[in-house]
C-alpha cells in the first residue's frame, strides 16, 4: 500500500550545487511530520519541489498516489497542497479578509464567473463566511477590514497561515511558521496545529527551527543535512541521536 504522501529519490541540482541528494520520505495521513536541519540543508528546496516551484532532475513525489512533479504549481494547490512561506507572502494593500478570499479562490468552481447573478452571489457569500470562520479560528476576525500590511509581525504570520488553510489542503506545508513569534504566539500555534490535525484530518509537513514546537507537536521527525536524510524517528529518538546532536541540535537542545 502506498503512503499518503511519498517523496522517492528526489535529487535537485542548481548548477554544481546539489541541494537534495536522493532524498526519500513517507508521511502518514493525519500526522504532523517535522523536517529539521541546519540553514541551507535543503528544507525549503524540498518544499519548492513539492509545490511545483522547482522541478528536480530525478525522483518522484506523490500525493495519494498522484504524481505531482508533472503538474504546474497552480494545479498542485487544487490537488490539495497548501503552503506558507519563510518570507511572509501577502497582498499588503488588500484587507485581511480579502487576503483569505484569495486563498479560497483555488477552491471555487472555474465556471463561477459564468453563473447567473443570484447563484454567483450566493457562492461569493459562502466564500466570505468560510473566510470569516478561518479568521475567527486564528484570532484575526477583529482585523478583517485592516490592510494586511498594517498588522504586526505575529498577526501577519497568522494571516499567511489563514490563507494557506483557505485553499482547503489535505497536505499543509509550513515553512518556519514559528520564526520570530513570541512565546504566547508559539503556544497558540502549538495548540492550533494539534487541533487542526485532530478535527480536520489535515496532514502537516512542518519545517521549523523552534525545537520547542517540533518536540511538542510532531509525530515523526526527519533530519536533513547537506541535502541528505541523516535520521528519522520520533521526537524522542531524534533528540538522542548522536548524528543529529552533532549536525544540528547540540547538547543544549538535545537535553531541553
Amino acid at each position: 500500500m502506498s503512503a499518503f504522501f511519498r517523496i522517492n529519490g528526489v535529487t535537485m541540482r542548481f548548477g554544481g550545487l546539489v541541494a537534495l541528494n536522493d532524498f526519500s520520505m513517507d508521511i502518514s495521513q493525519g500526522s504532523i511530520h517535522a523536517l529539521i536541519g541546519p540553514n541551507g540543508a535543503g528544507k525549503s528546496t524540498l518544499l519548492n519541489c513539492i509545490s511545483g516551484f522547482c522541478k528536480p532532475q530525478q525522483g518522484e513525489i506523490t500525493l495519494q498516489g498522484r504524481k505531482l512533479l508533472a503538474e504546474p504549481a497552480h494545479n498542485i494547490v487544487r490537488l490539495g497542497v497548501g503552503r506558507t512561506f519563510q518570507n511572509i507572502e501577502q497582498l499588503r494593500q488588500m484587507t485581511v479578509l480579502e487576503n483569505v478570499l484569495v486563498g479560497l479562490a483555488s477552491t471555487m468552481p472555474r465556471y463561477l464567473p459564468f453563473l447567473p447573478g443570484a447563484k454567483r452571489s450566493r457562492a461569493e457569500a459562502q466564500a466570505v463566511a468560510q473566510a470569516e470562520t478561518i479568521l475567527e479560528q486564528l484570532e484575526l476576525a477583529s482585523f478583517r477590514n485592516v490592510p494586511a500590511g498594517a498588522l504586526d509581525f505575529g498577526r501577519q504570520k497568522m494571516l499567511d497561515f489563514a490563507r494557506a488553510l483557505a485553499s482547503k489542503p489535505s497536505l499543509l506545508l509550513l515553512d518556519e511558521p514559528a520564526a520570530g513569534l513570541r512565546n504566547r504566539e508559539i503556544g497558540f500555534l502549538d495548540e492550533f496545529l494539534v487541533r487542526l490535525v485532530q478535527e480536520r484530518g489535515i496532514t502537516v509537513l512542518l519545517v521549523e527551527h523552534v525545537m520547542q514546537l517540533v518536540m511538542s507537536v510532531a509525530n515523526q521527525v526527519t533530519v536533513v543535512n547537506f541535502g541528505q536524510k541523516i535520521a528519522e524517528g520520533s521526537p524522542q529518538q531524534i533528540r538522542s541521536d548522536p548524528a543529529v546532536i552533532e549536525a544540528y541540535l547540540g547538547k543544549e537542545d538535545a537535553h531541553a
